[in-house]
């Protein structure tokens, strides 16, 4: 049986970040991944890294550090991650209180400017004016999410890491230690395990005896193929109604629930918004549920004309475009903080999971994390234990 300093399990962003994190510290990794093509939050996600919205003192430091490394991340993994920097739209509706949204904003690294619905749409022509009244203005990075997932991969395995395409089907453990897993291609014996497959966490650590508050939403959009169509900026809403949910589902009252085989813990959600990627193609929606079973299927006809009928009200010309149903789970935790660290009560059992703003905290956490591992304490990895929610 190989035997590997970390085995890491998942290799969306977070776990190909992690892995090449390890890799570059001179830990022998292993990275597992159960997909050649992963339908996970990476696969699916906007790629936005809303570096600007840091609103505490961890995450202002994190996001800074986050952008920082983003600018010349394609030079150091040695392929591009297309990043760009574009303007984000926040459109608040006729009914909302502008003055009081922007002010939800005030304590961010980066504070959005108010601007009129006049002046929003000469920045995004496709913008319908008489569905918003004034609209919040920042700059955000994007990046291409796949690609930048294979740029850390591929920078890993030019270390030395090695990459396998198998299922994590049981654990190697001694007593209340974790030793290695078997897989459907073989066992690997490790000094450390560390789980990072997002949505999937929650399930993968059930297996091994373990319960900690890792979450999903079930995350539906629209993506189109390339379009001649044009998008100027990002666009989305100045109130997100996601965050709001993950919030009510994620406290400790609902924890019980999240047990259950086949439970909707709250009624769906659409966060109207718009994103196009250098290429062309866009990804339109999102429709969040809250669904205890991470492989529940929606019903796609239903949902695609929801978002459709949605987005269209503020972008009309992408009502009707081209375009293919997705839906992935996407991991979130109890207090919007990522899970990094030892899993409570099992030895060699790690997490690196539930980042709800992925692109900007997560390549500056893992490195924080590796670096952590080498030796050199980090308050702010500290910070995002598991252990933060013992009682």
């Amino acid at each position: 049986m190989t035997t590997y300093d970390w085995i890491v399990i998942g290799a969306g962003i977070a776990g190909s970040a992690l892995g090449y994190e390890l890799a570059k510290a001179g830990f022998s990794t292993l990275l597992i991944e159960q997909y050649a093509e992963p339908p996970n939050g990476t696969r699916y996600s906007y790629g936005g890294i809303a570096y600007w919205s840091g609103n505490t003192e961890l995450l202002r430091q994190v996001c800074q550090e986050g952008i920082d490394l983003q600018r010349s991340l394609s030079a150091e993994l040695e392929a591009d991650t297309q990043f760009q920097e574009l303007d984000l739209l926040m459109a608040i509706l006729p009914d909302e209180d502008s003055a009081a949204i922007a002010q939800t904003y005030k304590d961010c690294l980066v504070v959005p400017t108010l601007i009129t619905a006049q002046t929003a749409c000469e920045m995004e022509p496709l913008l319908n004016q008489e569905a918003i009244a004034a609209a919040l203005h920042v700059r955000h990075g994007h990046v291409n999410p796949e690609q930048t997932a294979s740029a850390y991969r591929k920078a890993m395995t030019r270390l030395g890491g090695t990459a396998h395409i198998a299922r994590v089907k049981e654990w190697v453990t001694t007593g209340k230690q974790i030793q290695g897993v078997v897989t459907t291609e073989g066992a690997y014996a490790a000094a450390n395990v560390v789980v990072c497959a997002g949505a999937w966490s929650r399930a993968l650590l059930k297996t091994a005896g373990v319960s900690i508050p890792v979450y999903y939403t079930q995350a539906e959009l629209v993506e189109t193929p390339p379009l001649e169509l044009r998008l100027s900026s990002l666009v989305m809403l100045a109130q997100l109604k996601r965050f709001a949910m993950e919030a009510a589902v994620g406290g400790a009252d609902s924890q019980f629930q999240w047990d259950a085989p086949l439970e909707e813990l709250a009624p769906p959600i659409l966060d109207e918004g718009a994103v196009q990627f250098k290429d062309g193609r866009m990804r339109i929606g999102q429709i969040s549920r809250v669904l205890t079973n991470p492989d529940a299927v929606a019903d796609s006809v239903s949902s695609e004309a929801t978002i459709r009928k949605g987005v269209g009200q503020f972008l009309p010309a992408l009502r009707d475009v081209p375009g293919t149903w997705r839906s992935c789970p996407v991991a979130f935790s109890g207090d919007r903080l990522p899970l990094i660290g030892s899993v409570p009560g099992v030895d060699g059992l790690h997490v690196f999971s539930g980042f709800s703003n992925p692109f900007a905290l997560l390549p500056p956490l893992a490195r924080r994390y590796a670096q952590h591992l080498l030796g050199t304490p980090d308050d702010l990895v500290t910070q995002c234990s598991p252990t933060r929610f013992q009682q």
